[in-house]
C-alpha cells in the first residue's frame, strides 16, 4: 500500500513536471519574441545589457536554488547526528555546511547585483517600450524566475520520493 501510494505520488509529480516544462517552453518562446523586439528597438550596447541580464538571471537563480538545496540536505544530515556519529563525519558535515553557507551568501550578493542590473535594464527598456510592453517584460522575468523555482522544487520532490521508493523496495525481502 505504501509503495502504491509513493508510486502514485511520483506519477502525479512527473505529470506536474511535464506541465511546468511545457510552460517553460512557452515562456522561452515569449522570451525570444521579447528579445527580437528589444534587439530591433535598442542600441546594440543596450541590447547586450538586456541579453546578459536574461542569461545571468537564469544562472544566478539556479545557483541560489542549488546551493539552498545542498545546504538543506547537509542540515538534515547534521540534525540526524547523534553520539554514534564519528568525529570525522561530524567535521566533514560542519565543513560542508560552512562552505555552502559562504557560497550561498556570495550567491545572494550576486542576486542583489542582478536586481540592480534589472532596474538598469528596466530603465533602458522604458525609453523604448510602451507601458504594456514593459509590463510584458516584467511579467516575463517574474514567470521565468518562478518557473525555475518550481522546476527545481519538483525535481527535489521527485528525487526524494524515488529514494523513498527505492529504500522501501530494498527493505522488503
Amino acid at each position: 500500500e505504501l509503495m502504491a501510494g509513493l508510486q502514485s505520488r511520483l506519477q502525479a509529480l512527473w505529470e506536474e513536471r511535464e506541465l511546468v516544462l511545457l510552460e517553460a517552453r512557452e515562456c522561452a518562446k515569449r522570451g525570444e519574441e521579447l528579445e527580437a523586439m528589444v534587439r530591433d528597438l535598442c542600441k546594440p550596447n543596450e541590447f547586450e545589457r538586456y541579453a546578459m541580464f536574461i542569461v545571468d538571471l537564469e544562472k544566478v537563480v539556479s545557483l541560489l536554488l542549488c546551493l539552498s538545496s545542498r545546504l538543506a540536505r547537509v542540515q538534515n544530515a547534521m540534525s540526524r547526528m547523534d553520539g554514534n556519529t564519528d568525529a570525522e563525519e561530524k567535521q566533514s558535515l560542519n565543513e560542508r555546511h560552512k562552505l555552502l553557507s559562504r557560497q550561498r551568501e556570495d550567491a545572494k550578493d550576486l542576486k542583489e547585483n542582478l536586481d540592480r542590473r534589472e532596474r538598469v535594464v528596466s530603465g533602458i527598456l522604458a525609453k523604448y517600450l510602451t507601458e504594456q510592453q514593459l509590463q510584458d517584460y516584467q511579467h516575463f522575468v517574474q514567470v521565468k524566475t518562478s518557473l525555475l523555482i518550481e522546476q527545481k522544487d519538483l525535481e527535489e520532490q521527485i528525487k526524494f520520493f524515488e529514494e523513498q521508493l527505492e529504500n522501501l523496495e530494498q527493505s522488503i525481502p
